[in-house]
């Protein structure tokens, strides 16, 4: 685990207004900010129950999948990953996702989006215990209150100086512990990656508290929706503070934060602690998609 350090953005706001980012992307070059947060307990539990096998769930740019295969193959596990579109069962070599994971030991199962609904489902669990044996499940995301827990670690006693706290919503697991881990007087701005407004409900399985906010208008379509005008934000942020933002999350996150300082959300002097979850893994990906559509692609180094 690399040393996470809080950055300064050194870029004029208006109203004396101050960014810090927590580079929780450092945390590990594989399993990254939340991912790593979220399994450090799972994996605990895994082992205290004596399991060899992870089994989870996610899409084809997956960060989860990624980490999972990752950080099961260096504490010992046997990773099977669902994966949902089985269209995808012949591409892996064209995806860079799913070749890093397979080159780190996971066992694939593709199906079908429908049936990747019914994931939950204890049909759809007995299902891949027969196929599998027994396993340890880590649900997809990697939400639950062992992760939650590991969630509630991000924030530090130096943090303790921010007024707000703000992060990308994916599954609301992260939020949910940064919400548990606040103090009174901060308050927690929450930015979903998806459309919809069930999260609300997800968190406060998990949330203690009340000091918290989702702030919806930022999702640019719904879940790995991206445009122009967010490629050339993400590009232009890197450009200035040299941090590379994800599309999916964190670059949604952030252009958010600052189109609310320019329309005066955030009271004078504010200091807003912005949480980079990692996720720099799906840029890879997302640049053959981008570059497929004749879009400029998204910088991660000069």
């Amino acid at each position: 685990m690399n040393p996470v350090f809080n950055q300064s953005i050194n870029i004029q706001f208006p109203n004396n207004i101050s960014l810090t980012i927590k580079r929780e992307d450092l945390i590990h070059p594989f399993v990254s900010g939340n991912k790593f947060r979220k399994l450090k307990y799972n994996l605990l539990q895994a082992k205290a129950e004596n399991k060899d096998t992870l089994l989870t769930f996610g899409g084809a740019f997956s960060n989860h999948i990624a980490a999972v295969a990752y950080a099961g193959k260096e504490q010992g596990f046997k990773t099977i990953g669902i994966i949902r579109g089985d269209e995808l069962f012949d591409k892996i070599e064209e995806n860079p996702t799913l070749k890093f994971v397979q080159e780190n030991g996971m066992e694939f199962e593709f199906v079908s989006r429908e049936e990747y609904r019914l994931k939950s489902e204890a049909s759809f669990i007995e299902k891949m215990k027969d196929k599998f044996g027994d396993f340890y499940l880590v649900p997809e995301g990697g939400t639950n209150e062992l992760a939650v827990k590991g969630c509630e670690e991000i924030l530090t006693e130096e943090d303790s100086v921010f007024d707000y706290v703000c992060c990308a919503v994916g599954t609301g697991g992260t939020i949910s512990g940064l919400i548990n881990s606040v103090l009174p007087n901060q308050k927690i701005l929450g930015f979903p990656a998806l459309k919809g407004g069930f999260l609300n409900d997800e968190i406060r399985i998990f949330a203690k508290k009340d000091n918290w906010n989702l702030i919806s208008d930022y999702h640019f379509g719904g879940y790995g929706k991206i445009n122009l005008e967010l490629i050339e934000f993400i590009n232009a942020f890197f450009e200035k503070t040299k941090v590379p933002l994800d599309p999916i999350y964190t670059g949604k996150m952030v252009f958010g934060v600052i189109d609310l300082i320019s329309k005066n959300y955030f009271p004078a002097h504010s200091k807003i602690l912005l949480i980079h979850t990692g996720g720099l893994q799906g840029i890879d990906g997302m640049n053959i998609k981008l570059k497929q559509k004749k879009l400029p692609i998204l910088k991660t180094n000069d």
